[in-house]
């Protein structure tokens, strides 16, 4: 049997159910600073497109942002959101363990280095390593 999902000791059920102050309060200091502090222009606009995506019921198009710095709350949950790592836009699957955390951690910005063969020009030694 799978354990039952909590936040703070409140049910999934009870976290959407609950205003935004409320919720806001149920946050880590630095998450419940930045949504105090009021949400930028581009944290508003992927708000609203959110929640006219679950009026309309709409789950066809993508939601696109740039706006990594958005904490994740309740209403989120369950939407693919692309997020911008500064070359292109990664999905990011909401679920209900992210809660509280920043978009901006689930796309990562560098990718890990791959070390291979050495490029043509690299050393001395590769002008007499035959191309392919």
């Amino acid at each position: 049997m799978p354990r039952e999902f909590r936040y703070r000791g409140y049910t999934f059920e009870q976290l959407q159910n609950m205003s935004m102050d409320e919720v806001i309060r149920l946050l880590s200091a630095r998450a419940r600073r930045s949504l105090l502090h009021g949400l930028s222009y581009e944290q508003r606009k992927l708000l609203e497109k959110i929640r006219m995506m679950r009026e309309l019921g709409n789950d066809g198009e993508p939601i696109k942002t740039h706006a990594r710095d958005m904490v994740i709350l309740p209403e989120m949950v369950g939407i693919t959101i692309h997020v911008h790592n500064g070359k292109e836009f990664v999905p990011v699957e909401i679920k209900p363990e992210m809660i509280g955390h920043y978009l901006g951690e689930f796309a990562i910005t560098n990718k890990p280095v791959r070390h291979g063969t050495p490029g043509i020009g690299a050393t001395r030694s590769s002008m007499y390593v035959p191309l392919k």
